[in-house]
């Protein structure tokens, strides 16, 4: 399973003040990266809808929006006077605290960034790349980059050892490699399953979430030291409390594990909303959990009970409206609605609207920010051109674009699905 996402552009900023220690809601697409700065109080998450946010966990709202990347945002750091973010475009963006605009850019590869990392000193930034590569960049004045190479698929995770002295990276290959910063490789480890999350504590322990649902945990000479089964599902994402005692690991079914380092067992799991969660972040106090997921919102959890901070949101609006809720392809729809609205002015979703689907060129719905290769697409929206899209799915019928890798395999249902589009959506 690849864990290759694509990602979009939504704002939704208000937030109520009771809700100030609750959750965090103003994406329009999934939450696929989360940091917390030094300070405690500044988040910044990033999501399929093309933009970073920028977080004031104590008054529980949304301070900027960051645009700039041209597609989602995939990884994201927090530092103590700014951000990075790396985004399916390939590109890395250094902001300043108040910036509007990146202040540097750094083309670091040529397919969608899955991770980044800081060293300890501030001198180097690495980035994992679904071209197979690790970027390694200086960021003294002057300072060039170069291509860690030795996986042989997609990189889905990069950490700096507690030193500095050393860069770990995780891919899909199954393969872990421990690299010097002068770009020689030191170790390779080859685990049972591919790697989709990576992180090391002070003390040199590294944790890899695989995708068998199991974290394995390596000394810090890279040596396969335990395996912990930490889901029964694909290991999304994972996240290290500051003292390095916990580990949280998040799964496509909205459960967080969080397990005892020493001890090497389950505590307990914090049960969300049955949505992939894609990223998580610990407060530096490392009392909070901070998850992002599919449902677009970024919840907070008392890391220490496993109890939802504030008031319990649901898994958001499903996007049905209330007289078509008992059409056979109502509950289909429910999946495209985490990116799609069937409202006419159709904002803040990490898709297009698809109020008036039918009939419509692809690419030209205005107002909404469509990749070069849909835009140029010869291609009109039909029940036939809609059904085959389901039946192949968008690698194959819509190549080159950025829509979400999905499919609908039974007839059935693709039809009960159109059936729904033609009546929900349909001008009036």
């Amino acid at each position: 399973m690849r864990f290759c996402l694509a990602l979009f552009v939504g704002l939704w900023v208000a937030i109520a003040p009771a809700l100030a220690q609750g959750d965090l809601r103003g994406h329009g697409g999934p939450v696929r990266a989360l940091a917390i700065a030094p300070s405690g109080d500044i988040a910044i998450s990033g999501s399929f809808d093309q933009s970073a946010i920028v977080w004031s966990l104590s008054q529980g709202k949304a301070l900027r929006i960051l645009r700039f990347h041209e597609g989602s945002v995939n990884a994201v750091l927090a530092l103590k006077d700014g951000f990075v973010t790396g985004g399916e475009d390939g590109k890395v963006a250094l902001w300043k605290t108040n910036g509007d605009r990146p202040a540097r850019i750094f083309q670091a590869h040529t397919a969608a960034i899955a991770g980044l990392a800081l060293s300890p000193d501030g001198n180097w930034l690495a980035s994992a790349g679904w071209d197979g590569g690790v970027r390694l960049q200086d960021l003294r004045d002057g300072g060039g980059s170069r291509m860690l190479e030795g996986h042989k698929e997609i990189v889905n995770a990069v950490a700096f050892t507690a030193d500095g002295k050393s860069l770990v990276s995780g891919g899909y290959d199954a393969r872990i490699i421990i690299y010097s910063l002068t770009g020689d490789v030191l170790r390779t480890v080859v685990l049972p399953a591919p790697v989709s999350a990576l992180v090391i504590a002070a003390d040199g322990t590294m944790a890899a979430g695989c995708a068998d649902g199991v974290v394995v945990f390596l000394n810090n000479a890279g040596e396969i030291a335990v395996s912990v089964a930490a889901t029964e599902t694909p290991v999304t994402s994972l996240a290290m409390s500051p003292d390095g005692r916990t580990l949280a690991a998040g799964s496509p079914r909205g459960a967080v594990a969080l397990i005892d380092i020493a001890a090497r067992n389950l505590r307990f799991t914090l049960n969300g909303p049955g949505l992939p969660v894609w990223s998580m972040a610990f407060t530096p106090d490392g009392r909070q959990l901070l998850t992002g997921g599919a449902d677009r919102i970024v919840r907070r959890w008392d890391a220490t009970s496993g109890e939802h901070i504030g008031a319990i949101a649901g898994a958001g609006d499903d996007g049905v409206p209330g007289p078509y809720r008992e059409m056979p392809g109502a509950d289909i729809f429910k999946a495209c609605s985490v990116c799609h609205t069937l409202q006419p002015d159709g904002a803040g979703r990490a898709g297009p609207s698809l109020y008036g689907l039918f009939g419509r060129k692809a690419g030209s719905l205005p107002g909404y920010s469509y990749s070069d290769a849909f835009r140029n697409l010869d291609l009109v929206w039909t029940e036939k051109t809609v059904s085959r899209l389901f039946e192949i799915g968008p690698q194959a019928f819509t190549p080159g674009t950025k829509m979400p890798e999905q499919t609908v395999g039974n007839a059935q249902e693709r039809q009960a699905l159109i059936d729904f589009l033609r009546v929900a959506g349909a001008p009036r």
